[in-house]
């Protein structure tokens, strides 16, 4: 069974090619990729790749979590899945008075034409 691990505080001009070749020197890579900004295309400072198996895997954090390559640190983990992340951009609704004093849900009452036109 394959091992996806999480490879944080990479340098920002660490390419997937030279991540796959530092995680091939402890087992062999199945993929590699860099995380990059959807706007600027620059790195993220991370990046997963994926180990042929658990063992390879457990491998790959034991010898390069913690190693300086380009002079950064790497962080080697096992990747989590993503759980409520979507939940994170919620508290917003402060922003119509949460629906108190009133004012009722979405649309709001008096003054809430303007409001609606941003959206």
């Amino acid at each position: 069974m394959q091992m996806k691990l999480y490879v944080g505080n990479l340098s920002f001009n660490t390419s997937a090619q030279d991540l796959s070749e530092l995680f091939a020197s402890v087992g062999t890579v199945q993929s590699a990729n860099v995380i990059e900004d959807r706007d600027t295309g620059r790195s993220r400072g991370f990046g997963f790749v994926e180990m042929s198996s658990q063992e390879e895997g457990q491998n790959a954090i034991t010898e390069l979590n913690g190693k300086e390559v380009d002079g950064r640190e790497l962080k080697v983990n096992e990747a989590k899945p993503q759980t409520n992340r979507a939940g994170g951009g919620g508290g917003g609704g402060g922003r119509n008075g949460g629906g108190g004093g009133g004012r009722g849900g979405f649309g709001g009452g008096g003054g809430g034409g303007y409001r609606g036109q941003r959206w």
